[in-house]
């Protein structure tokens, strides 16, 4: 009896750690969730008894009863008309455990040049680079060089659950192939990969219900391929969840690395879908014929398709729109979309429908760029002082 009840002990205080660490990785991941977030009905509730509904949690985790919660539908319209989907509070500490547990793993794999949704990258970094990229490419504008700058089609609806799954299924493999044979570390893979399966496989348009008027997803306002709800089984994720930030990135991971090092294409980046690549004069013929291998490698191996409208070839001194900023190799000006949503903000603070809140973001912005007329026209046009 002696050696079974040792083996017994020996169990549960494995099990006991595994509960342990669990818990402590959702608690880290809960106080993630709730930073910087206007508080909701759902998040009140759940923070209520916040130790009791981790524990809840926790357990649905390690018994493999968890499911994603029906999520709440809305239609924006800055800075484009886009569907999103915003998940329950419980559902959010789940997508942030998950990206803590994986993104820095994938972040030491990522291209240098992705810029979204990346500890220290972001848009700002993205216009720098790429007026980088320009100043290098024309030799410090001694030389002719050309932009092509590519956009993938309905990105986030045209992910396919399956493939998108094989790719995050195979990341988790790497990352966890050392410690497989350490029961403590199969575990953990076995948590990351049922929670990735839950999340990747859930259709939340199935069971989402719309917060604002129906006609906003009238297809005169929301095209159809802007909208979960008219994709085909299988077919697309939410935008809005933390996790899909994490897997965009991850899916074009392949692309980056195909365009970096298959067809050697030093100058380039990527934010999101939006990628541009960057070639001296001599090179042009040769990037132009290349697009058609880019397409055919989205198509067959990625199973998407590049916009036939967003396709700007251009002479690097002719400059490029990118990340909110028109970019030249030697200066930085606000871009045709930017300059729009800051004379809206200023209108509608001017007139009182919103707080000053709604132009000190564009201010900030525009901080780092060549953007002091704009400013000026601006302020002069509603008798503000430019300090």
């Amino acid at each position: 009896m002696g050696p079974v009840i040792l083996k017994d002990e020996i169990e549960k205080v494995y099990q006991d750690g595994v509960r342990h660490w669990l818990l402590e990785k959702l608690t880290k991941a809960f106080r993630e969730a709730r930073k910087g977030k206007i508080k909701t009905c759902d998040e009140h509730s759940f923070e209520e008894h916040w130790m009791e509904n981790l524990i809840k949690l926790r357990d649905s985790i390690l018994e493999y009863r968890y499911k994603p919660s029906a999520s709440v539908a809305f239609v924006i319209f800055d800075p484009m008309v886009r569907e999103i989907f915003a998940a329950p509070f419980r559902d959010r500490v789940v997508h942030h455990f998950l990206y803590n547990m994986q993104a820095g793993w994938w972040d030491r794999r990522f291209l240098y040049d992705s810029y979204s949704c990346r500890m220290g990258k972001g848009t700002l970094f993205g216009v720098r680079r790429a007026q980088r990229f320009m100043q290098k490419v024309t030799e410090n504008y001694t030389k002719k060089a050309y932009i092509v700058k590519l956009d993938i089609r309905g990105y986030f609806m045209s992910l396919p659950r399956e493939k998108l799954y094989e790719r995050v299924s195979w990341g988790l493999k790497e990352q966890f192939k050392e410690v497989m044979d350490d029961r403590m570390g199969y575990q953990m893979y076995k948590i990351c990969d049922f929670l990735w399966r839950q999340v990747l496989f859930d259709d939340p348009a199935s069971k989402a219900w719309k917060r604002g008027p129906l006609v906003n997803w009238n297809p005169m306002v929301l095209p159809p391929k802007k909208s979960l709800f008219c994709q085909p089984s299988g077919q697309g994720i939410v935008i809005g969840n933390l996790t899909s930030q994490l897997v965009s990135n991850v899916y074009l991971d392949r692309l980056d690395r195909y365009i970096f090092y298959e067809l050697g294409y030093k100058n380039y980046g990527r934010y999101v879908d939006d990628f541009f690549i960057m070639v001296p004069e001599e090179e042009y013929v040769k990037l132009k014929n290349d697009i058609l291998k880019i397409e055919g490698f989205l198509k067959s191996e990625l199973g998407l398709i590049l916009h036939k409208q967003k396709r700007y070839y251009q002479e690097v001194n002719k400059g490029m729109s990118f990340l909110g900023a028109r970019i030249y190799p030697h200066c930085l000006y606000p871009s045709d979309r930017l300059q729009k949503k800051f004379n809206r903000a200023a209108a509608e603070f001017a007139y009182e429908y919103k707080s000053i809140e709604s132009i000190v973001s564009y201010l900030g912005i525009m901080l780092h760029l060549n953007s002091e007329n704009l400013e000026k026209k601006v302020f002069d046009k509603y008798g503000w002082r430019l300090n």
